[in-house]
Protein backbone atom coordinates (compact mmCIF):
# COMPACT_ATOMS: atom_id res chain seq x y z
CA UNK A 1 0.00 0.00 0.00
CA UNK A 2 1.82 3.38 -1.09
CA UNK A 3 0.89 6.38 1.17
CA UNK A 4 0.08 10.14 -0.56
CA UNK A 5 1.90 12.60 1.29
CA UNK A 6 0.91 16.15 0.17
CA UNK A 7 3.17 18.48 -1.33
CA UNK A 8 3.39 20.47 2.10
CA UNK A 9 5.08 17.38 3.67
CA UNK A 10 7.33 17.13 0.77
CA UNK A 11 8.46 20.99 1.43
CA UNK A 12 9.21 20.38 4.83
CA UNK A 13 10.52 17.20 5.37
CA UNK A 14 13.12 18.86 2.35
CA UNK A 15 13.80 21.86 4.86
CA UNK A 16 13.82 19.60 7.86
CA UNK A 17 16.97 17.39 5.72
CA UNK A 18 19.06 20.72 4.25
CA UNK A 19 18.45 22.30 7.92
CA UNK A 20 19.46 19.37 9.90
CA UNK A 21 21.92 19.79 12.48
CA UNK A 22 25.77 18.32 11.98
CA UNK A 23 25.39 15.22 14.07
CA UNK A 24 22.06 13.84 12.35
CA UNK A 25 22.37 12.60 8.55
CA UNK A 26 19.62 12.35 5.97
CA UNK A 27 18.42 9.06 7.43
CA UNK A 28 17.74 10.20 10.57
CA UNK A 29 15.73 12.24 9.22
CA UNK A 30 13.93 10.63 7.37
CA UNK A 31 13.35 7.89 9.98
CA UNK A 32 12.07 10.28 12.24
CA UNK A 33 9.88 11.51 9.49
CA UNK A 34 8.51 8.26 8.92
CA UNK A 35 9.49 7.87 4.95
CA UNK A 36 11.94 5.95 3.10
CA UNK A 37 15.45 7.03 2.97
CA UNK A 38 15.17 6.57 -0.91
CA UNK A 39 12.12 8.68 -0.74
CA UNK A 40 13.21 11.55 1.01
CA UNK A 41 16.64 11.97 -1.19
CA UNK A 42 14.41 11.66 -4.33
CA UNK A 43 12.02 14.85 -2.74
CA UNK A 44 15.75 16.64 -2.10
CA UNK A 45 16.79 16.03 -6.07
CA UNK A 46 12.94 17.50 -6.58
CA UNK A 47 13.50 20.24 -4.64
CA UNK A 48 16.86 21.07 -6.56
CA UNK A 49 14.89 21.23 -9.81
CA UNK A 50 12.63 23.22 -8.73
CA UNK A 51 9.46 20.37 -9.07
CA UNK A 52 7.49 20.88 -6.45
CA UNK A 53 4.57 23.40 -5.93
CA UNK A 54 4.81 26.21 -4.00
CA UNK A 55 2.49 24.77 -0.72
CA UNK A 56 0.31 27.86 1.08
CA UNK A 57 1.83 29.82 4.38
CA UNK A 58 -1.32 27.98 5.85
CA UNK A 59 -0.71 24.64 5.03
CA UNK A 60 3.00 24.84 5.69
CA UNK A 61 1.87 26.62 9.41
CA UNK A 62 -0.11 23.29 9.76
CA UNK A 63 2.33 21.09 9.20
CA UNK A 64 4.39 23.14 12.06
CA UNK A 65 2.18 22.71 14.14
CA UNK A 66 1.55 19.08 13.96
CA UNK A 67 3.85 16.93 17.00
CA UNK A 68 5.61 14.31 16.06
CA UNK A 69 5.26 10.75 17.84
CA UNK A 70 7.93 11.72 20.14
CA UNK A 71 6.90 14.73 21.16
CA UNK A 72 3.91 13.25 22.60
CA UNK A 73 3.32 12.85 26.50
CA UNK A 74 2.71 9.94 28.45
CA UNK A 75 -0.25 11.40 29.01
CA UNK A 76 -1.69 12.20 25.82
CA UNK A 77 0.02 8.47 24.54
CA UNK A 78 -2.65 6.94 27.28
CA UNK A 79 -5.28 9.00 26.27
CA UNK A 80 -5.21 7.90 22.39
CA UNK A 81 -4.90 4.52 23.70
CA UNK A 82 -7.88 4.39 25.30
CA UNK A 83 -9.74 5.89 21.99
CA UNK A 84 -8.55 3.34 20.02
CA UNK A 85 -9.27 0.64 22.42
CA UNK A 86 -12.73 0.39 21.06
CA UNK A 87 -12.20 1.36 17.33
CA UNK A 88 -12.28 -0.80 14.56
CA UNK A 89 -9.15 -0.58 12.36
CA UNK A 90 -10.35 1.85 9.66
CA UNK A 91 -11.44 4.16 12.32
CA UNK A 92 -8.00 3.82 13.96
CA UNK A 93 -6.12 4.71 10.98
CA UNK A 94 -8.83 7.67 10.38
CA UNK A 95 -7.75 8.57 13.93
CA UNK A 96 -4.43 8.35 13.48
CA UNK A 97 -4.31 10.43 9.59
CA UNK A 98 -5.82 13.29 12.22
CA UNK A 99 -3.29 13.33 15.53
CA UNK A 100 -0.12 12.74 12.91
CA UNK A 101 0.94 9.33 13.94
CA UNK A 102 0.62 5.91 11.99
CA UNK A 103 -1.05 2.83 13.81
CA UNK A 104 2.47 1.01 14.66
CA UNK A 105 3.16 4.21 17.04
CA UNK A 106 -0.27 3.63 19.09
CA UNK A 107 0.81 0.19 19.48
CA UNK A 108 4.42 0.41 20.15
CA UNK A 109 2.86 3.25 23.17
CA UNK A 110 0.67 0.21 24.25
CA UNK A 111 3.02 -1.79 24.35
CA UNK A 112 5.34 0.29 26.17
CA UNK A 113 2.75 0.71 28.72
CA UNK A 114 2.18 -3.10 29.33
CA UNK A 115 5.88 -3.95 30.11
CA UNK A 116 6.24 -0.56 32.12
CA UNK A 117 8.87 0.80 29.99
CA UNK A 118 10.14 4.32 29.62
CA UNK A 119 8.81 6.60 27.45
CA UNK A 120 11.03 6.57 24.06
CA UNK A 121 11.03 10.07 23.95
CA UNK A 122 12.87 10.04 26.85
CA UNK A 123 16.45 10.88 25.58
CA UNK A 124 19.96 11.79 27.40
CA UNK A 125 20.37 15.58 27.37
CA UNK A 126 21.64 17.08 23.79
CA UNK A 127 24.71 18.60 25.91
CA UNK A 128 26.06 15.20 27.06
CA UNK A 129 25.36 13.38 23.41
CA UNK A 130 27.45 16.06 21.68
CA UNK A 131 29.96 15.45 24.11
CA UNK A 132 30.12 11.90 23.86
CA UNK A 133 29.89 12.21 19.98
CA UNK A 134 32.86 14.32 20.02
CA UNK A 135 34.84 12.13 22.35
CA UNK A 136 34.39 9.29 20.48
CA UNK A 137 35.09 11.01 17.49
CA UNK A 138 38.84 11.88 19.01
CA UNK A 139 39.33 8.67 20.22
CA UNK A 140 38.54 7.34 17.14
CA UNK A 141 41.02 9.61 15.23
CA UNK A 142 43.93 9.03 17.94
CA UNK A 143 43.42 5.18 17.74
CA UNK A 144 43.32 5.40 13.55
CA UNK A 145 46.72 7.69 14.31
CA UNK A 146 48.14 4.60 16.33
CA UNK A 147 47.25 1.88 14.48
CA UNK A 148 48.95 3.72 11.30
CA UNK A 149 51.95 4.17 13.38
CA UNK A 150 52.46 0.63 14.22
CA UNK A 151 51.94 -0.38 11.03
CA UNK A 152 54.59 1.74 10.03
CA UNK A 153 56.74 0.34 12.70
CA UNK A 154 56.05 -2.93 11.39
CA UNK A 155 56.59 -2.49 7.75
CA UNK A 156 60.14 -1.00 8.85
CA UNK A 157 60.97 -4.01 10.68
CA UNK A 158 59.65 -6.32 8.47
CA UNK A 159 62.24 -4.44 5.65
CA UNK A 160 65.09 -4.04 8.14
CA UNK A 161 65.15 -7.85 8.01
CA UNK A 162 64.86 -8.09 4.48
CA UNK A 163 67.47 -5.62 3.68
CA UNK A 164 69.47 -7.76 6.40
CA UNK A 165 68.91 -11.17 4.51
CA UNK A 166 69.44 -9.30 1.09
CA UNK A 167 72.96 -7.84 1.93
CA UNK A 168 73.70 -10.03 4.51
CA UNK A 169 74.90 -7.62 6.86
CA UNK A 170 75.51 -8.95 10.85
CA UNK A 171 72.64 -9.06 13.00
CA UNK A 172 74.78 -6.78 15.64
CA UNK A 173 75.24 -3.88 13.83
Amino acid sequence: MSVKFTEAFKIQAVQKALNRSADSNIKDVADSLGVGFSTLTKWIRQAKNHEFEMASEAELKMMSNEKRPQDWTLEERLEIIIQCAALDEKAINELCRESGIYPHHIQQWKTDFVNGKKSSSVTPRSGEVKELKIENKALKKELNRKDKALAETAALLVLQKKVNAIWGADEDS
